[in-house]
C-alpha cells in the first residue's frame, strides 16, 4: 500500500505579511507610451498612502490584423492589411486600505486608457 508523501506545511517567516486581500488593477491602452504613464501615476497614487506595489507586469500585447481588399471590381488581389495592438499592464496592489482605494477613483488618467479593477 503506498503511503503519501508528508508535505511541509508554509512557515511564515519573520516580516512577512500575510496576504488577505489584493486589489487588482488591468490598464489596457492603444500606445504604450500612454499605458506607461497611467501606470506610473496609479502606483505613485498607491506608493503615497504606503501600500505595497506589486508590477507593472506587462501582459501580451493583442494584435488584431484586418485586410481589406484595395478596389471593389478590379484587381482582386490587391489588399492592403491594418492592425491594432492593445497594450496590456498588470498592476496589484496588497492589503489596501480606503484612503488607497478612494485616492484611485477620484485619479483622472487620460482617454484610450481601459482600466479593469478586482478586489480579489
Amino acid at each position: 500500500m503506498a503511503t503519501k508523501p508528508k508535505v511541509p506545511k508554509k512557515v511564515k517567516k519573520a516580516g512577512e505579511e500575510e496576504v488577505t486581500s489584493r486589489l487588482r488593477i488591468r490598464v489596457r491602452a492603444y500606445e504604450s507610451k500612454i499605458l506607461d504613464l497611467s501606470v506610473k501615476q496609479i502606483i505613485d497614487t498607491a506608493l503615497r498612502y504606503d501600500a505595497k506595489v506589486q508590477g507593472p507586469i506587462p501582459l501580451p500585447t493583442d494584435i488584431k490584423k484586418y485586410t481589406v481588399n484595395r478596389a471593389a471590381f478590379v484587381y482582386k488581389n490587391a489588399r492592403e492589411q491594418f492592425e491594432m495592438r492593445i497594450h496590456k499592464r498588470l498592476i496589484d496592489i496588497l492589503n489596501p486600505d480606503a484612503k488607497v482605494i478612494e485616492a484611485l477613483t477620484n485619479m483622472s488618467l487620460p482617454s484610450g486608457v481601459n482600466i479593469d479593477v478586482k478586489l480579489i
